[in-house]
């Protein structure tokens, strides 16, 4: 899932001062999950902007909303009427959200109220840990299900350093080597051969370079 974390509040205020109509829109998937933007996160906002501006002695029209997903039309149309009545929308979403919402309301500045961080997995409630880069070219297979170019400090694709310590990386001795992790399920699955694989240089051509990337599935096409 996408993570992210809410932007500070005084960060977010001057990114709505030139707006007195605004409306705080949250999205209840991700980062929900990560309490940065589902419906209590938009309440605790609007709060906090209307305590800022009653402090300074200046006036704001604040409404409160929270759809399913802010990446998909499906749910974006459900805040088009509110949007409307808006100067601007404040969106809890990740960047995917904020930019969906942005194609979807061209004459409304949509305003970025998260910063994202990363693709990762819930550990436990309120803990996340960074799994996957959208590197555009996936070798799981080969590593056990462990991704090195996330997980490994210096993205080793081709066994360990050297330089690890009872299973610890050496760059953050507080921080598992991805590789260990990778030979220690490798051999648990019986893929040791695995590790005579030569996998070449990461290609970053399939995630960065030629603008954004689009996903189009077959089976949803006309």
């Amino acid at each position: 899932m996408i993570t992210g974390e809410q932007k500070p509040l005084q960060e977010i205020l001057g990114i709505i001062r030139p707006y007195k109509n605004l409306l705080i829109l949250g999205c209840g998937t991700c980062v929900k999950t990560c309490f940065a933007g589902g419906e209590d996160e938009v309440a605790v906002m609007a709060s906090a902007v209307r305590l800022a501006y009653k402090k300074d002695g200046r006036k704001i029209d604040i409404r409160e909303l929270t759809i399913e997903r802010q990446c998909e039309n499906e749910f974006i149309q459900e805040s088009a009427g509110e949007a409307a009545r808006s100067d601007a929308v404040l969106s809890l979403a990740c960047g995917a959200g904020v930019q969906a919402m942005a194609k979807r309301f061209k004459d409304i500045p949509i305003l970025p109220g998260v910063n994202t961080t990363f693709i990762g997995i819930q550990e436990t409630e309120g803990i996340f840990t960074e799994e996957c880069s959208g590197c555009g070219d996936c070798e799981l297979a080969v590593f056990g299900g462990i991704c090195p170019v996330t997980r490994c400090a210096k993205r080793l694709m081709n066994g360990p350093c050297g330089g690890s310590q009872d299973g610890k990386c050496e760059i953050d001795p507080g921080t598992d080597c991805a590789w260990a992790q990778i030979i220690d399920r490798l051999a648990r699955l019986g893929q040791m051969d695995n590790l005579k694989k030569i996998i070449p240089p990461k290609n970053w051509n399939t995630s960065l370079s030629g603008g954004p990337r689009k996903l189009v599935r077959e089976d949803h096409m006309i």
